[in-house]
């Protein structure tokens, strides 16, 4: 009589043998950059492999990997429709990007359990590859919001006979880039307001406030340089803050779901009346958040950049900001020259900064090219061959002669002018 120990060898030996066992199924994504993390946009190809591992041969019908991409919408709201009677509303709706699917191992009919077809795999690791192209389309960026989400990922499917398939799902992340270095982004935001608080029959004077940054586009980890001046010529202490907000708004069959969430804040100093607040470039630093979503149908992410007035027992004042969270930061000349000309603007518009009323004279010739330069420069050129050759002819001379001549004396009057002033027409009057 066989014992029960050996009984279970046997059935185990018997499984492994003729079934077989799946030990491992796993998805891994070929990166394309060094963090090892997948991450692609629209027109990238995705590519990687499905791993597996078996102990003992397997008969397969098939591998199969389906690939996705879709925005997806849902929430519910409650109705009254009688003094008794309630219901519920779903409100749902998808967009799907792409949607692909490819076999790696054997056909694409899975309820055909005959012997035929069948593929083999022996005991041990396979790799098989996988290869798609992203559409060059924009996509939606990646994202999980409170009633929606954007979702991309990569599913294997492995199909055996008389068993269960065994499933795997692995997702990646898509960005639609944002680069902040265009114009519309790099344009300066500014607001002024102002509030008069009121008491029964007794009126405070007013609050005001004006707030401005140097550009519209940021990327997560970089700080905003507020600059505001809030002015209190009423009877209360105020707070002046600033805080950034994101706003998610969800679409489907004509309806609206909107959630607003705070993302970074700061406090200033309490204004007490008849005081005056100046916030010289103040610093809010953006932390990791999700970029803007701008271009899906059913799902819009914004953020905003509130700077107001805290007044107790009265509503806030507060101007909003818009901003735009991107992915391609600031280039360093673009960062200089929104720098320089935004600076140049605030400085112009909170501080007072005028322009002189002389221009400087450029520097002399003197001063850029020395003497020695111009002879060096003036030195023949050898020909080396027939091209050089041609080049030394009159019209070369005459570059080579008149190239490093100094410029006209600079003078803010014409020595050689073409007409007298008494016959220059004069300005016409205004």
């Amino acid at each position: 009589m066989i014992k029960s120990k050996e009984k279970s060898r046997i059935l185990d030996f018997v499984i492994n043998m003729v079934l077989g066992k799946v030990k491992s199924l796993t998805i891994s994504f070929d990166c394309l950059n060094d963090s090892n993390v997948p991450v692609y946009s629209s027109g990238d190809t995705v590519s990687g492999r499905v791993n597996l591992e078996v102990t003992g041969e397997i008969r397969v019908k098939s591998l199969k990997i389906h690939a996705r991409g879709h925005a997806k919408v849902r929430w519910t709201e409650s109705r009254n429709a009688g003094s008794n009677t309630a219901y519920t509303q779903n409100y749902t709706e998808e967009v799907e990007y792409f949607n692909h699917k490819d076999i790696l191992i054997g056909h694409e009919r899975d309820d055909d359990n005959s012997e035929e077809g069948f593929n083999t795999i022996h005991s041990g690791r396979h790799e098989y590859a996988f290869s798609f192209e992203l559409p060059q389309t924009p996509l939606a960026t990646s994202f999980e919001g409170r009633h929606g989400s954007v979702r991309y990922w990569v599913k294997a499917e492995l199909h055996r006979p008389w068993l269960l398939p065994v499933k795997l799902k692995k997702e990646f992340t898509v960005f639609e880039h944002i680069d902040i270095n265009t114009p519309s982004l790099l344009s300066p935001q500014a607001g002024t307001k102002e509030k008069t608080l009121c008491c029964w029959f007794c009126t405070s004077g007013p609050i005001s406030l004006s707030a401005k940054i140097e550009r519209k586009g940021y990327t997560p980890g970089e700080s905003i340089q507020i600059f505001a001046e809030i002015e209190n010529c009423s009877s209360r202490v105020v707070v002046p803050k600033a805080a950034i907000y994101q706003t998610q708004a969800f679409y489907a069959k004509g309806k609206m779901k909107e959630v607003k969430q705070l993302v970074a804040n700061l406090r200033g100093e309490s204004l007490s009346s008849g005081k005056t607040e100046t916030w010289n470039g103040k610093l809010l630093k953006i932390p990791p958040v999700s970029p803007s979503i701008l271009d899906c149908s059913i799902i819009r992410v914004e953020y905003s950049l509130m700077v107001y007035v805290d007044i107790p027992g009265a509503m806030d004042l507060f101007l909003n900001l818009p901003l735009v969270i991107g992915t391609i930061p600031l280039h360093p000349f673009g960062s200089r020259t929104s720098s320089v000309s935004s600076q140049c603007s605030m400085n112009m518009n909170w501080l007072g900064l005028s322009l002189p009323e002389r221009p400087e004279a450029p520097p002399s010739y003197a001063e850029v090219v020395t003497e020695e330069q111009r002879r060096n420069n003036l030195a023949p050129v050898s020909a080396c061959d027939d091209f050089e050759r041609a080049l030394q002819g009159p019209l070369f001379a005459y570059i080579q002669e008149f190239r490093f001549l100094p410029p006209p004396l600079y003078s803010e009057i014409d020595p050689n002018p073409d007409q007298s002033a008494d016959d220059r027409p004069s300005c016409p009057s205004r």
